[in-house]
């Protein structure tokens, strides 16, 4: 069997960063929201396993954008619900 693939390091996977706590605390205090407000990304996304996140963590995923130079994206992690 050949290795595991590295998600993260596929063109097409943007960069994936878990947040520390005083940074999402700036980030709330700036756009006025709650944790709860924010996008939600699942704990078992391929990409959020491959940062070790956890349930409650938030994830700042960061895109190359030929329009806006870079663009960052704020999720928070949940569980993916029972089917």
């Amino acid at each position: 069997m050949g290795t595991p693939l590295d998600v993260l390091k596929h063109e097409m996977v943007p960069d994936h960063q878990i947040m520390g706590e005083a940074e999402v605390s700036d980030l709330l205090a700036t756009y006025h929201i709650s944790l709860e407000q924010l996008p939600k990304i699942y704990h078992d996304d391929p990409a959020v396993k491959a940062i070790g996140a956890d349930v409650g963590n938030v994830i700042r995923i960061t895109r190359e954008s030929r329009t806006a130079g870079r663009a960052e994206a704020y999720r928070l992690v949940v569980k993916r619900p029972k089917k």
